[in-house]
């Protein structure tokens, strides 16, 4: 069986946040109607929002939401992350 496509948004960008770089990613599966959301630090840590929303611009605001109550601590949570062993 072969891997769904992954459905990019055009949403997704580079954002700034109290002066550290991050990467916002928006995607669904091409069989899919839910968009994921996820943020990646410049050390390449991942935060990804269990819910999925029903429109990427809902992803996008769900974010903006989460910068504008929360700012950068929303994405520097290290007490849940599981570290890979680096190749």
């Amino acid at each position: 069986m072969a891997d769904p496509n992954i459905v990019n948004s055009s949403l997704s960008r580079k954002i700034v946040v109290g002066g550290l770089g991050f990467r916002v990613e928006i995607y669904r599966l091409e069989h899919e109607t839910g968009w994921s959301l996820e943020v990646i630090d410049r050390d390449g840590t991942s935060t990804v929002w269990d819910d999925q929303f029903k429109s990427d611009r809902e992803a996008l605001e769900e974010l903006e939401r989460a910068v504008r109550e929360e700012g950068v601590a929303a994405f520097m949570d290290r007490g849940n992350v599981v570290p890979f062993p680096k190749r």
